[in-house]
């Protein structure tokens, strides 16, 4: 999962990307409205999380772009205008959801989980064989064993599993379970597959597509 976070409060932007990223979700950010739109038309997003209160380009304005662009990104409004009229009109503008300030981070992770499950085919189960992935619990098992599986590791499988059989590159799976900031020189990729590969057991559920990248048949 990609999320785009959208607030001009640096601290706070960053800190709720810190906390997402603690929870296996790839996170970028954004300072105002105008790098928001940058953003989300450069990159695959399943949630942006949007302020409302923006400077240079407002929170309405980037909510209306996106929902006339190509763009298949959820978005959640988070914003101090929490008031009933107020949220009607960020729905209307066509958000998805809004989280009026102050908020729970648990609430926040949760509902940024329930939108991206709400993604075109995005099911809240995956079963591919004797595999089961429940994305909403977060819980894998093969064979009716549960396998205990680290927010990286669970990162990895889910988008290997949504490409149904697709090739996903190291790159796509670097910016897309972890950021833009992620060094693309890094083994990181290489290392959580091996992980992985292990603790799903034998036989081997991941082919490895040399100069390609990983795909889950």
């Amino acid at each position: 999962m990609r999320v785009l976070v959208v607030e001009d409060q640096a601290e706070l932007a960053d800190d709720i990307a810190d906390g997402l990223r603690d929870q296996g979700i790839g996170v970028d950010v954004a300072y105002d409205g105008a790098a928001g739109i940058e953003k989300a038309l450069m990159n695959t997003y399943d949630v942006v999380v949007l302020d409302r209160d923006l400077p240079k380009i407002h929170g309405d304005a980037v909510c209306a772009s996106l929902v006339g662009s190509p763009s298949a990104a959820r978005i959640l409004m988070l914003t101090a205008a929490a008031a009933v009229g107020d949220r009607v009109q960020g729905l209307n503008l066509g958000a998805d959801d809004y989280l009026g300030k102050p908020f729970a981070f648990e609430e926040l992770v949760a509902r940024v989980r329930s939108l991206a499950r709400r993604a075109p085919a995005a099911a809240p189960v995956i079963v591919r064989g004797e595999l089961v992935f429940d994305r909403a619990r977060r819980r894998v098992s093969r064979a009716g064993r549960p396998v205990s599986l680290t927010r990286k590791e669970l990162g990895v499988l889910e988008e290997l599993l949504v490409a149904d059989g697709a090739v996903v590159s190291a790159e796509d799976l670097l910016e897309r379970v972890w950021d833009e900031n992620a060094d693309p020189f890094t083994r990181t990729v290489t290392v959580t597959v091996a992980r992985l590969r292990r603790k799903l057991g034998v036989p081997d559920l991941i082919d490895t597509v040399v100069g390609c990248g990983y795909r889950l048949p």
